[in-house]
């Protein structure tokens, strides 16, 4: 029994010590992004189905809103990923700062590319643009002088997602925006889907062509089809619907 306790009491040090670790930090930041590049790629899918039509879009808008126990696990699991994700990225930021306390004279950059260097900057972007899209297209309090919510028309529940969006993108302005920060997410997850597989021990030189290729690849596909809507939007492909 004494050798029980023991062996527990050694395995939650040693899981205490892994998870304050440089390693851990960034084992945890993998795990998290995993979750937000499912997530990013799937949201970006179903928002695609503007282009099928204001009934496609408009109902896939009343089956998350009307799925309230579905909607707020992924919502609760989606937030915890954000939090774990910023929560790294500032702890591994701060440590590298504490290990070099001094600049160097000659900046060096050799390695990194332009995502890498920027990482930090296209966080901000990135976290800004989250809290400004929830406001706009999902609490409809920014931008947005008619906002539809969700509600019963007879017996039936729904939403007015397509109507929103057109609305949404009236503004020139948050065109812009929405294109700028759809740039930083490229980078961003470029650089980030490359630096899951490296911490995740997938770094053979043999393949690393191949992981900066998809990297690449997914980027590229998540900006297009995020920029897709605001544009088709913008320029009159999408009009408003009844």
């Amino acid at each position: 029994m004494l050798a029980f306790f023991i062996e527990q009491g050694f395995s939650m040090t040693w899981l205490g010590r892994f998870k304050d670790s440089n390693i851990g930090l960034k084992v945890a930041m993998a795990l998290s992004g995993v979750v937000l590049l499912g997530f990013v790629f799937i949201h970006m899918l179903g928002n695609l189905q503007i282009f099928i039509g204001q009934e496609a879009l408009d109902h896939y808008g009343a089956m998350l809103q009307g799925n309230k126990e579905v909607l707020w696990g992924a919502r609760i699991v989606l937030l915890s990923a954000v939090v774990i994700h910023i929560y790294t990225a500032v702890k591994l930021t701060m440590r590298n700062k504490a290990a070099r306390p001094v600049a160097y004279k000659v900046k060096k950059s050799v390695s990194e590319t332009y995502a890498a260097r920027t990482m930090r900057y296209g966080g901000f972007i990135i976290l800004a643009f989250i809290i400004f899209h929830i406001l706009h297209l999902t609490k409809g309090t920014v931008g947005q002088p008619s906002f539809q919510h969700c509600d019963y028309l007879g017996d039936e529940f729904t939403c007015y997602v397509y109507n929103n969006v057109i609305e949404g993108f009236a503004d020139i302005r948050i065109v812009i925006f929405y294109l700028v920060a759809q740039v930083a997410l490229a980078f961003h997850l470029a650089h980030g889907v490359a630096s899951l597989f490296r911490t995740l021990g997938m770094n053979n030189p043999r393949f690393e062509p191949i992981v900066s290729k998809l990297a690449i690849g997914f980027a590229t596909v998540v900006a297009v089809g995020n920029c897709a809507i605001p544009l088709a939007v913008a320029s009159g492909l999408l009009t408003g619907g009844n």
